[in-house]
């Protein structure tokens, strides 16, 4: 089983054994979100129309603003709406940032990155949507890069409130990082267009030669020498980017797939120059070297530019608390940077801001998320004196005072966002492919030159022979069709709202048996679900804005899961907050005093006073909803699987992965979501440590296992992962160490991720059988002297397009929407 998993292209790339009593789930009628265009399969997404509330209150909010266009421009695929639209989110750091530009003289102008670039219809959305904005001048929108550079008028713009629109339509501003690298992509693109420039200028002047124009003529000298000097040009310019790439590799002592391309470029051009040299036409390919050269190219640079694609939907750089308010002797706070916390040490968090170092609560009572670095998905409640973990959250309203018991060096939060080398997979099968193409090329060459010098002794024809072989040797299909196949795989997964980050990543999958999830916030979703939402329809417009002023900026899960239901609900069309004052009594709720009454959103009871301690009566529901003491609405809440989490996981069992869940929640509620996914018993294991998860992870390892995780207690376990996904983008936390990370709400995307690769995997199988077949005859005729430089320009093109139709045949299923 684990030499056949292994196996680079020996069929299904899925292992294949059936799980016994399990049942593969029977494939539904697809339709397509109205908003991101991804395939919907679920009865209730068919009737809304929506793959989420996150893209259905996105799609409301394009059409109430009157940027409709965006749909006329936009992909016909983009990403689904992230949860992040509904989070609040601190950008105190971008009024810094403001403040600093507009002292400077001039107009103010500011860089900035932004998340979730995905087509030209993102780039007109988000000018659209800064020029909305007062104050606004100019902007200028870097896709590749993605970047914004900003101008407004002094006084009058605001940043802060520019971000929090843009996070609305699903865009994510984060501080700039380092000046970033030309994109290789970038880079190739400049080759391209001069090898293109210099093939057509190679093949105009080869063409008169085909033609029929004789050697005697007087301008055919001329004819050859421009030939050879743009031949030169092209080998400079393109092929010197795999000559470089090759020899590195076999210093590292490795056989890289631009091995091949670059002898066949060497050997193409070395006997076109000596051809030129000494006046034998037989030699001269020129135009094939131009060809090849400008072929492989493209092939990389489909290859290349697919993978970044996906990487620059992120931020280099996420907006994390790298400041906290430290209080001084005289009482005033100052902000500093977290690495210089020490025990002792008082410090303020605001809400929704992560605790760096564990430390004492010195408020008198507060809520923190502990599901980022616990896998708890219920928020706990501490009181004065109270321990709270590094890496919690604050969910209150206000500001929450601590006294740090550790330094930042020994805080677990350090070492979990600590970056972590990849180590890069060797794809030994590939270079044994490539070994074998090598061997036979070169033994080809030698044995064809042995049998004419033997039965000729004419060393020029011999030398002939020999170069033919090896110009018409074309790893056209490992050098050009590859890549595609790679590019094509990786369009089709955005398609699933899969995106691939690594281009490592197509081997690894070809080996992986163990699928590891983490709980919380991957098996299900981010906040709770609410489990009555018709509660909400049925309030008055002034309860409804009510409830908005209570929830909104709130971090608590609760109130994120009401604001998402409010915003994306056809109540929420038009509604503003009410203007009051919120008061928080932690550990029981909030409460909004207006003109026209005191609004409260919290525990069942508290609104009519019942007090601390006391339980509500059986049957009530999780939280109320009262405007003086009067309860106008009960909401019950649950903690629940992504909705197509129990088909998806049965599915991938039945194609024979092993599928565990690997949390720091309790037990029982690792089991009980264990019960409702049909997983054994023993594939539950839970309240573990970051530590231990990572060791438990090496434990089972043999470069097989699959980690998908979402929160800062899975950055160790990642790091011992062979491969690794989250679907989560918007933390800063994971997704610079993921292999691909997958957005929605659903789990869908994952099995998509094994079903291509199956498909790349035939596909190159394929491929590989044609190179052979095509190698054999173009090889064969080259040995017997048939080849003229005509039937190579001829046969090159003519292989290549074979081998790009095998690949669009092989891909084409996954490639529709």
């Amino acid at each position: 089983m684990s030499d056949f998993r292994q196996n680079l292209v020996g069929g299904d790339a899925s292992p294949m054994v059936r799980v016994r009593g399990l049942r593969a789930p029977q494939a539904v009628p697809v339709h397509h979100c109205r908003h991101c265009g991804t395939p919907l399969q679920t009865d209730p997404a068919r009737e809304s129309g929506f793959c989420c509330a996150g893209c259905s209150y996105v799609f409301r909010l394009v059409h109430e603003h009157g940027l409709e266009g965006y749909y006329k421009i936009r992909d016909t695929v983009v990403a689904p709406v992230d949860q992040l639209v509904f989070q609040p989110r601190d950008f105190a750091w971008l009024a810094e940032l403001q403040a600093e530009a507009e002292k400077v003289p001039g107009t103010p102008a500011l860089l900035l990155e932004v998340q979730g670039i995905s087509c030209a219809g993102c780039v007109w959305l988000i000018e659209k949507v800064f020029h909305q904005q007062k104050g606004a001048l100019g902007i200028e929108t870097d896709a590749q890069l993605g970047r914004l550079r900003l101008r407004w008028a002094r006084g009058e713009f605001d940043a802060p409130g520019f971000a929090r629109a843009l996070q609305s339509f699903n865009y994510l501003v984060g501080p700039p990082g380092e000046e970033p690298a030309v994109p290789e992509s970038r880079l190739l693109v400049r080759r391209l267009g001069l090898c293109a420039a210099f093939s057509m200028n190679i093949m105009l002047f080869a063409l008169p030669t085909y033609f029929g124009m004789e050697a005697g003529f007087r301008y055919a000298p001329l004819f050859g020498t421009l030939a050879m000097v743009f031949a030169t040009l092209s080998l400079l310019s393109g092929g010197s980017y795999f000559l470089s790439r090759a020899w590195q590799a076999l210093r590292s002592g490795v056989l890289h797939i631009d091995l091949p391309i670059a002898i066949g470029i060497i050997g193409a051009y070395a006997g076109s120059f000596f051809g030129w040299a000494t006046g034998r036409e037989e030699y001269v390919y020129f135009d094939f070297v131009g060809a090849f050269i400008l072929l492989m190219l493209v092939g990389r640079w489909a290859q290349v530019a697919a993978v970044e694609r996906n990487r620059r939907r992120l931020l280099s750089v996420q907006a994390r608390p790298h400041k906290v308010r430290v209080l001084g002797p005289s009482g005033a706070t100052v902000e500093q940077p977290v690495e210089n916390l020490r025990p002792g040490d008082v410090f303020r968090v605001r809400s929704g801001q992560v605790v760096p170092v564990e430390a004492q609560l010195e408020s008198s009572a507060a809520a923190f998320g502990t599901a980022w670095i616990t896998g708890e998905a219920d928020p706990r409640e501490y009181r004065l004196g109270g321990r709270v973990p590094a890496g919690a959250v604050s969910l209150a309203r206000g500001e929450v005072q601590l006294r740090a018991a550790q330094g930042w060096n020994e805080s677990l939060l350090a070492k979990l966002l600590q970056p972590a080398g990849r180590d890069h997979f060797r794809h030994r099968m590939l270079e044994r492919i490539v070994g074998g193409y090598l061997i036979a090329i070169f033994a080809a060459a030698i044995l064809s030159g042995v049998f004419w010098w033997l039965g000729t002794h004419d060393p020029v024809h011999t030398l002939a022979v020999v170069t033919a072989v090896l110009v018409v040797s074309c790893p056209c299909a490992v050098g050009l069709a590859f890549p595609l196949a790679d590019e094509m795989a990786t369009v089709a997964l955005r398609r699933h709202g899969v995106f691939v980050r690594e281009g490592d990543l197509w081997p690894r999958l070809s080996r992986i048996r163990h699928l590891l999830f983490d709980k919380t916030g991957t098996l299900t979703l981010e906040t709770p679900v609410l489990r009555n939402p018709a509660a909400l329809g049925e309030l008055a417009p002034a309860a409804r804005a009510a409830l908005l002023t209570l929830v909104r900026d709130n971090p608590h899960p609760v109130s994120q899961s009401l604001l998402e239901n409010l915003l994306a609900g056809a109540g929420g069309t038009g509604l503003e907050p009410l203007a009051g004052t919120i008061q928080e009594e932690p550990g029981f709720g909030v409460r909004l005093e207006t003109a026209t009454g005191v609004w409260s959103l919290g525990r069942p009871g508290w609104a009519q006073n019942r007090g601390e301690g006391t339980p509500a009566p059986e049957g009530t529901h999780d939280t109320e909803f009262a405007c003086d003491g009067v309860v106008l609405a009960r909401f019950a809440f649950a903690d629940s699987v992504r909705p197509d989490a129990v088909e998806e996981i049965t599915a991938l069992r039945c194609e024979g992965f092993k599928v565990f869940i690997l949390s720091g929640d309790r037990p029982e509620k690792v089991a009980a979501m264990a019960r409702m996914l049909g997983l054994p018993a023993d594939h539950a294991v839970a309240g573990r440590t970051p530590e231990q998860k990572a060791a438990w992870v090496q434990m089972i390892d043999r470069r097989d296992t699959l980690m998908l995780g979402d929160g800062a207690n899975d950055s160790l376990a990642f790091d011992a992962a062979f491969a690794r996904g989250t679907p989560v983008i918007h933390r800063g936390v994971l997704e610079g160490k993921a292999d691909f990370y997958y957005l929605g709400q659903g789990l869908r995307g994952l099995r998509r991720l094994f079903e291509v690769n199956t498909a790349r995997r035939r596909t190159q199988l394929a491929l590989l059988v044609f190179s052979v077949a095509y190698n054999a005859l173009a090889v064969g005729l080259a040995v017997s002297g048939h080849m003229s430089p005509l039937l190579a320009a001829i046969l090159m093109p003519v292989s290549s397009l074979l081998s790009l139709a095998i690949v669009g045949a092989g891909m084409r299923r996954w490639l529709k929407v």
